[in-house]
This record gives structure tokens, sequence and C-alpha cells, in this order.
């Protein structure tokens, strides 16, 4: 037992010393709510994968400047249960300093310190938190905790994504849960892959808090590394501020997707226009302030 401790605080400490971190917090915030927030991102770089995972995990080649397939916000109540929102990354706001785009246009634009001044503006969530991972980041975890289960609830045949599943639940490796959240090969399209990231996250939460990960040295190695090569967190955040959260989510998490009202062509394409007022009122349940 003191051999376990001492491996994972000595893991812990590796990690977090060694850690990617960015800057994340914009110069302009909006006022403090209840609870904390972390904004969890999941980018398409390809930073860090050789040309061998590029066609194992079926990312394709370098596309430029990142651009952020998942948009999420854990919001964590001192005294209520979690919720996990997901913001469809064609959602229409206003982005400081562009205008009018896409979300996940501020991501490429102006990098996490835009992204996080555009989703504290659309939605009123002060970010106090930030988290990054890259496609291999992805399989990279699935992989050291020996894989995830999920349950698709249809047949998914995707080759642009490497994935093909049957419904029902079914334990996926790294690369197929990377296909299973990558893909908008389904009715809903975005709608539906949002809903599929939340699964994911709360799956691999609960393998990696699980007691057959955390008493197994090795596991938490395999981990350990997967974090440390493709994880990146904001300037001034540690690695057990991310353990707490994660914890936090492993006893239940509410998942929601922001209120979608409908879809508009515009100059940047087809965006997902958010239900005003759905949308606040879910916003206001979290402590956001008027908008």
């Amino acid at each position: 037992m003191v051999l376990l401790v001492f491996s994972v605080v000595a893991s812990a400490v590796w990690i977090d010393t060694t850690i990617n971190r960015v800057p994340y917090q914009p110069d302009v915030r909006v006022a403090g709510t209840k609870g904390t927030n972390w904004l969890l991102v999941g980018s398409d770089s390809r930073q860090g994968l050789t040309e061998e995972d590029v066609q194992r995990l079926g990312t394709g080649g370098d596309i430029g400047s990142s651009r952020t397939d998942t948009i999420m916000v854990l919001h964590l109540d001192t005294f209520g249960k979690p919720t996990l929102l997901s913001i469809p990354r064609d959602s229409y706001v206003n982005v400081p300093g562009i205008g009018m785009d896409k979300i996940n246009a501020s991501f490429a634009a102006g990098g996490p310190q835009l992204l996080v001044q555009t989703v504290e503006q659309a939605t009123g969530l002060p970010i106090d938190h930030y988290a990054e991972v890259g496609f291999g980041g992805f399989a990279g975890m699935v992989d050291a905790v020996g894989g995830v289960t999920l349950c698709p609830d249809q047949d998914i045949d995707d080759p642009l994504a490497h994935l093909n599943v049957v419904a029902g639940c079914q334990e996926m490796d790294g690369p197929t849960a990377l296909g299973f959240v990558r893909t908008r090969a389904t009715a809903e399209g975005d709608l539906d892959r949002v809903r599929r990231q939340r699964e994911f996250f709360a799956a691999l939460v609960d393998e990696t808090t699980s007691a057959s990960t955390l008493l197994n040295p090795w596991k938490d190695f395999q981990l350990a590394k997967a974090v440390k090569d493709s994880v990146t967190i904001g300037d001034g955040d540690h690695v057990w501020s991310l353990a707490r959260a994660a914890f936090a989510v492993a006893g239940g998490v509410e998942q929601v997707t922001m209120p979608v009202g409908g879809f508009e062509d515009t100059d940047v394409g087809n965006v997902v226009l958010w239900d005003q007022p759905a949308a606040q009122q879910l916003l206001s349940s979290l402590g956001a302030k008027q908008q």
C-alpha cells in the first residue's frame, strides 16, 4: 500500500512538472458565479503524431491552424451534481475582434484565450480552469486504461473516421473510441456527435478513477505518460485540480447540450442557432449572469 501511494504521488508530481501549459485567461472577464467551471477542449491537432499514428487513427494530414472538435463546460457546483454542457462547435456567436462566426473559429484565430473569452461572453459563465486534448491524446488515454465501454444506439459505418461499429454496449480501444467521438455519420450530425463526446468523457473518467486502474501501477504509469504527452492545461492549473474534477464527475454528472433553435446559412457557412430563452434558462441555473 505504501509503494502504491508513493507511485501515485510520484506520477502526479512527474506529470505536473512536465505537462504542457498555456495562457488561457483573457484580459476581459465576466463576473464570478457560483461553483467552478472547466473548459474542456478536444482539438484536431496532430501535434506529436507520427505518420504511423496518422494512418492508425485515420486523422489525415496537417490541416494548418488547429480547430476545436469538442467544446464542453464542466460546471462543478459546491453542493449539487456536476453538469457537463456541450457547446456545438458551429454555434453562431460573437467572437471578440472578429464578429459573428462559428464558436470554434475563435480557437483557430486566437487560441485558448480567445476561445475562453468567446465562451465567457456568450454564456456568462467564467472559466476557472482549462484542459485541452489533441487527437492522439484521446486514443492514448483509452489504450492506457485498457479500453472503455461505450454504447452506440445504432450501427455506424464511417470510413472517414475509421469507424465501423454495431449498436450496443462494447469495449472500444483507442482508435475506435476516437472514431466514435469524431464521426458525424448519423442523422443529426454534430448534435449526435456532442452526445457521443459526453458519453465518451464519462466512460473515460469512470475507467481512470476505477480501482482496477488506480490499484494497477502499470496502468497508472501508462495513463500518466499519456496525460503528460497529450494533455494541455491552463497556466496556473495543476494535475491534481484535474484529478479532483475527474473524481467529482465519477460520482455522476448531468449531461446537456446547449439548446438549439435551428440552423442557418451565413457567410461563414451553415451555423447552429441557440434557442435563446431555453439557453438563458439553462445558463442561469448554472449561475450565469443575464446576457
